[in-house]
């Protein structure tokens, strides 16, 4: 169903996996820095490892309860611990470092990501709020050649605070000079993007593509391209 009379002009995205596919360029990344410093590892069985790691580290990162730095180095660490692998500290630091250096040279996004972009380019204002790493994100939306669809792109590093924190709404919604009532956030995170937005009083649309059984006060889509049954 469509929000009718409701006003909406701006449509604020998260940037990973909604409109940017993280795992498979975090996927190819990895493969790339493994080879390049010789690291011998079976890829299917770190990544079955690293990424729930990853996950666990990012939530406590958004929690302010480790660093950035914390986040870097022990995704890496714990995830060769748990595999018994030794990997000196040296490395993990040069793995790290090389992998923000090339994230953002893989540029898949979601299937219907360009398509969805276009439909709404049009009619409204498009703008991402994300807590990625400022120097990151910024090449993710220029290199996958999405930046000029949006205004506003706000983050959690020029924020100074994380989602689901009301002020990184607050800070977006300012730049973009719209009232959060006229607003919608559309994001995979129930908590950080969901929860956060409607706490500053916005619309919101839950990207849940994995079909998550989550009981929830909001609209649901399972792709991209079923935001076209509400704007």
């Amino acid at each position: 169903m469509k929000w009718k009379g409701e006003g909406i002009t701006d449509v604020f995205f998260d940037l990973d996996h909604t409109l940017w596919d993280f795992e498979k360029n975090s996927q190819l990344t990895y493969e790339k820095i493994f080879t390049s410093n010789n690291v011998a590892i079976d890829l299917t069985e770190f990544l079955e490892v690293y990424v729930p790691n990853n996950f666990r580290l990012w939530e406590l990162y958004q929690q302010d309860k480790i660093t950035k730095e914390d986040l870097r180095y022990q995704r890496l660490k714990t995830t060769f611990d748990a595999l018994d692998m030794v990997v000196s500290d040296e490395m993990i630091l040069k793995l790290s470092d090389e992998y923000i250096k090339y994230l953002s040279t893989y540029n898949h996004l979601f299937n219907d990501s360009i398509e969805i972009l276009e439909y709404l380019f049009p009619n409204y204002k498009l703008h991402i709020i994300t807590n990625g790493f400022a120097e990151v994100q910024q090449g993710k939306l220029k290199n996958s050649k999405i930046d000029h669809y949006f205004q506003v792109i706000m983050n959690s590093e020029t924020a100074g605070v994380k989602k689901p924190n009301p002020i990184i709404f607050k800070m977006a919604l300012n730049q973009a000079k719209v009232k959060p009532e006229k607003a919608i956030m559309i994001g995979d995170s129930y908590e950080a993007d969901i929860l956060g937005a409607k706490n500053v009083g916005m619309h919101t649309l839950f990207y849940t593509p994995l079909h998550k059984n989550i009981n929830i006060n909001t609209h649901k889509i399972n792709t991209l391209r079923q935001i076209k049954n509400y704007l």
